[in-house]
């Protein structure tokens, strides 16, 4: 599978005050992770800006205005959520690094970028920050400042795809991705999350609203939930539900912060996990998407963890089908009735709408 990364070392000028956990360090954990990359021989490549045009497919313009006014200046929106002089401009290329990263596994990408057999590109992980998938049309939260996934899928519509699939793995609920999307039956929206957590959305019966119901997936999983509890999540649901609603290209909100070392939630992933995730949604990009797959970074604040996880996602994302296949879940022994009990309620919420066993 051709891979490209995209990333900048202006991410890191995006600042928050001293001891927030979406601090800059990440962004520099994430220039560590482009550099080993190279040294793998993959390509990494610089953003471009998002548009205002592109922006406004999924934000209100009058919130669009408004952080475009927190330009040069320091603005807290909520005790979680800031911006500092450079954040407009950071925030813009973190959303424009989605709408690369799109048009990039539709074709769209230079010839010097293209795999070395001239194939299209076909996978594309886009780390950035601030995250995105907490921001609502209109209200900055939970760190973000733009849905920067949001944004990518609104533009995959854009360039003709008819259904686009957003599986979000980060540890809490993108409740501004959900409630973008949620009466829009050609996104389909997965989130896998621990429940009851911040921000309080994302129960098993927040199915979507009127055309678009049942194209809302939520997996609220309890705190304490293993390698072996998201294996049964994706086999029983995620897994089954993509493959009947077979999507044109699918893009990942791919967060690290359910892995057992981060300080934030309460979860015990290990960066395996990741990688294991990334290879199960990999084959669904190659079995329906021509294997159009976008992964763009949410949280994980642990930075170790960041960096071991972002290296397992390049491996399953790089490497050949059967060492991918070879490299996935390893069993931790670890599964409990989490796992269990998050299929039921989605199952139950869901019975209508797919075939779920």
């Amino acid at each position: 599978m051709g891979l490209v990364l995209i990333s900048s070392e202006r991410f890191a000028e995006h600042q928050t005050p001293p001891g927030h956990p979406e601090r800059s360090e990440r962004a520099v954990v994430m220039q560590q992770v482009a550099v080993w990359a190279r040294g793998q021989g993959l390509q990494v490549t610089a953003p471009h800006p998002v548009t205002t045009a592109q922006l406004a497919r999924v934000h209100e313009p009058e919130y669009i205005g408004m952080i475009a006014e927190t330009a040069g200046r320091a603005v807290a929106f909520d005790r979680d959520t800031y911006t500092s002089v450079e954040s407009y401009g950071v925030a813009l290329l973190a959303a424009g690094a989605a709408v690369d990263a799109v048009e990039r596994v539709f074709g769209s990408e230079p010839a010097e970028d293209r795999s070395s057999d001239g194939s299209n590109l076909r996978a594309v992980l886009a780390m950035v920050r601030p995250p995105g998938h907490h921001a609502e049309r209109s209200r900055a939260m939970g760190f973000c400042l733009f849905n920067n996934v949001a944004v990518a899928a609104a533009h995959a519509h854009a360039l003709g795809a008819a259904r686009v699939a957003i599986v979000d793995f980060d540890v809490h609920h993108g409740n501004g991705t959900q409630h973008i999307f949620e009466t829009d039956p050609d996104t389909l929206y997965i989130s896998l999350h621990q429940f009851p957590f911040y921000p309080g959305t994302g129960a098993a019966d927040e199915i979507g609203r009127d055309r678009g119901r049942g194209f809302t997936v939520n997996l609220p999983l309890e705190a304490g939930s293993t390698d072996d509890d998201y294996r049964l999540a994706f086999a029983e649901i995620v897994l089954p539900v993509l493959r009947e609603y077979a999507p044109e290209v699918l893009v990942v909100s791919a967060g690290f912060d359910a892995h057992e070392r981060d300080p934030l939630a309460g979860m015990r992933l290990t960066s395996g996990a990741f990688g294991a995730m990334t290879a199960e949604l990999r084959e669904i990009a190659e079995e329906y998407c021509d294997g159009r797959l976008v992964l763009v970074t949410e949280g994980g604040y642990d930075l170790r963890a960041l960096e071991t996880s972002l290296q397992e996602v390049v491996h399953s994302l790089a490497g050949s089908t059967s060492s991918v296949t070879a490299s996935r879940w390893v069993a931790t022994g670890g599964r409990s009735d989490r796992g269990r009990k998050a299929v039921a309620a989605a199952r139950s919420a869901l019975a209508t709408f797919w075939r779920l066993g």
